[in-house]
């Protein structure tokens, strides 16, 4: 069943919906991004359809997976983004990578639902409860020190150059940019100040 529980459109046919998860996409999450847990259902999360503009100024109508907790925060954010210009290369579900998340950060994806676990870690990720975002994924990577011999690991192993975060390039995340300022408006948190690590990309939601 489709249920409609928020549709928002405006001029130029920009669209920004809140759904139930259709049955078709549910079907397509299988085995992929979900896999049957005690922490979260399916009446959990919420299927978004959210315009977006790439760096050549060209429209898109992406697609999103996240918790109902967030929801209707993460269409505000993406408003906003879109009303700016603010340049987001894709949207596309995970699933599409097949839930690989090296995939998906290598094609500069922007996600956020993905039953999985942090990498490196045993525990759950925010991704997996659908309350974290993942913003171009390519141009903010995840950058950690190994324990064994301190070498540094950034995810995705092709974004080396994107993890001097002094340099300039496009889709660069920072301190200064509307998207940090709109999330953490929204009671959001940025990987990218975490002191043990970082997560340039990720945006995670702590609050209620």
């Amino acid at each position: 069943m489709f249920v409609w529980l928020c549709c928002t459109t405006g001029a130029q046919g920009q669209t920004f919906t809140s759904t139930a998860i259709p049955d078709s996409v549910w079907q397509t999450m299988q085995g992929k991004t979900w896999h049957d847990n005690p922490y979260i259902s399916r009446n959990d999360l919420r299927y978004l359809r959210i315009s977006h503009y790439d760096l050549a100024g060209k429209i898109h109508v992406g697609e999103m997976i996240c918790n109902k907790l967030i929801a209707d925060k993460l269409l505000a954010i993406f408003r906003e983004l879109y009303q700016a210009h603010y340049p987001i290369q894709q949207m596309r579900l995970p699933d599409v990578y097949d839930a690989d998340d090296e995939r998906q950060m290598r094609a500069n994806n922007t996600s956020c639902f993905c039953y999985r676990r942090v990498s490196g870690s045993k525990s759950l990720s925010k991704h997996a409860r659908g309350l974290a975002v993942d913003i171009n994924t390519l141009y903010n990577p995840y950058v950690r020190y190994s324990k064994k011999d301190g070498s540094q690991i950034i995810e995705p192993a092709t974004a080396k150059k994107y993890a001097d975060r002094t340099a300039h390039f496009p889709y660069k995340i920072t301190r200064d940019d509307l998207c940090y300022k709109l999330f953490i408006k929204y009671g959001f948190s940025w990987g990218g100040a975490w002191r043990t690590m970082k997560d340039y990309q990720h945006f995670e939601f702590n609050g209620r």
